[in-house]
């Protein structure tokens, strides 16, 4: 793979680090600002909804620059943000700095798709941006356990400094690695890149990688409670399990991107198939220590697998300039299904209990399977727009 992929993973690995780090830190945070842990929560929340905004404004907003520059200008939005977090002086301050953060979030993961994608032959285009994607699995593993330690340490705001620098590095190896990449001639109006997104598949695809994700998210927010109080796990073990899960999503993430290089279709509708065996999976195997640590870590690689068929069925309906604002939307849809899966996975926690989510969980990627096998039969009389010479 040309070196340039693994600058982009650098900016994955920083992003990642700063959406979900956060989640460790919320008893600093409020203990030094003075806010309960209810609202320091929120800044995860913020973070999610910055994400979902962000993308689609940050995409049309840059939507006519080269795509080194796009990049650039986002890692450097990303270094700012983060530098304004370690200096927050109170809460609403943070809140703000985090938003900023995340506007960088999810046009940098859909623009860097489709420079991913140019830079390798046709048949390597999904494992290019498994590959990217493999930053966030590794950030999962060991940068926000790393980023925990270092704020429980040194105080939260070390972290946020921390990663301000992992941003300048990646700023350094997108300027020094990512060659210039020249926009399509094709489609280059707004109006045009608008078309593209409301294609019908483009939405379906959108749609597909929601409902995988709530599935994952509305049981994996709640993956502490379930190991504790249903497997008889204690807190400390939590965190060895959940390595074991990042281990899983590794090379989930690298399998998928294979699969889906070497069958498209098929890889979207095997990789959230098997995703749904797996949630029931951890259902099944929740009352026995050892299989459910076997499950949660095929749930780390089914889980990932689902990501570069997902993103790669998204950019196969898209087209031109096109591909950059649907590829950024399915990077928001990925941050939606994870905000409305963590609140069906309360919701199902209050209703029926904890013993419930995995069961439910597992009927969301079911429902993506009959929305992609929906996709398939309305597609069945056109060709699907074949990718962009970039």
């Amino acid at each position: 793979m040309p070196l340039a992929l693994y600058a982009l993973t650098a900016g994955a690995f920083g992003i990642g680090v700063t959406e979900f780090v956060i989640m460790g830190l919320l008893i600093e945070v409020g203990r030094d600002l003075g806010v309960s842990i209810p609202a320091a929560g929120l800044l995860i929340s913020g973070y999610a909804l910055g994400v979902v905004v962000g993308a689609p404004i940050m995409t049309v907003a840059t939507g006519r620059w080269p795509r080194k520059m796009v990049l650039l200008v986002l890692m450097g939005i990303f270094t700012i943000g983060n530098l304004a977090c370690a200096v927050a002086p109170d809460y609403w301050s943070l809140m703000a700095a985090r938003v900023l953060t995340a506007f960088a979030h999810g046009t940098f993961f859909g623009v860097g798709s489709v420079v991913a994608t140019s830079l390798v032959p046709e048949n390597k285009k999904a494992s290019a941006i498994s590959v990217m994607f493999a930053g966030l699995t590794v950030a999962t593993i060991l940068g926000v356990p790393f980023g925990t330690w270092l704020g429980q340490a040194y105080g939260w705001r070390s972290t946020f400094a921390a990663v301000t620098v992992v941003g300048l590095f990646a700023m350094a190896a997108v300027a020094l690695l990512v060659p210039k990449i020249e926009m399509p001639r094709e489609h280059t109006r707004l109006s045009d890149d608008l078309a593209v997104l409301m294609r019908p598949q483009v939405l379906l695809g959108l749609l597909t990688t929601i409902l995988g994700w709530v599935g994952i998210f509305a049981l994996f927010t709640y993956i502490a409670p379930i190991l504790t109080r249903m497997s008889g796990f204690s807190d400390a073990a939590v965190s060895p399990i959940l390595l074991l899960f990042g281990g899983g999503a590794i090379v989930g993430n690298l399998l998928g991107g294979h699969f889906a290089d070497r069958w498209p279709t098929g890889s979207v509708l095997g990789t959230l198939l098997l995703l749904a065996v797996v949630l029931g999976l951890v259902a099944v195997t929740a009352q026995s220590q050892v299989a459910v640590v076997i499950a949660v870590t095929l749930l780390g690689a089914a889980a990932f697998a689902t990501a570069a068929p997902l993103q790669m069925a998204v950019l196969r309906h898209a087209s031109g300039a096109g591909q950059s604002l649907a590829s950024s939307f399915n990077i928001a849809a990925f941050n939606l299904g994870n905000a409305i899966g963590a609140w069906l996975g309360g919701a199902v926690i209050a209703q029926m209990g904890l013993a419930a989510v995995p069961w439910i969980a597992a009927l969301a990627p079911v429902a993506a399977v009959v929305v992609v096998v929906g996709a398939q039969r309305l597609g069945s009389a056109q060709a699907p727009v074949p990718m962009a010479a970039e």
